[in-house]
């Protein structure tokens, strides 16, 4: 089975670096999403631990 046939689109979309707060594309979005199961940037991860709101 290729990668190909094993991923979907929609599985594709949603590894697209971007953030889910700020909007941004970062590298550190798809680590935060395999570490923690959010899309979030270094900065808003950061700041949604200091201020969780």
């Amino acid at each position: 089975m290729t990668n190909e046939e094993y991923y979907n689109d929609d599985d594709l979309k949603e590894l697209n670096n971007i953030c889910d707060e700020c909007k941004k594309e970062d590298e550190s979005v798809s680590q935060n999403l395999i570490l923690t199961g959010f899309k979030l940037c270094k900065s808003c991860r950061i700041s949604k631990t200091i201020f969780p709101v």
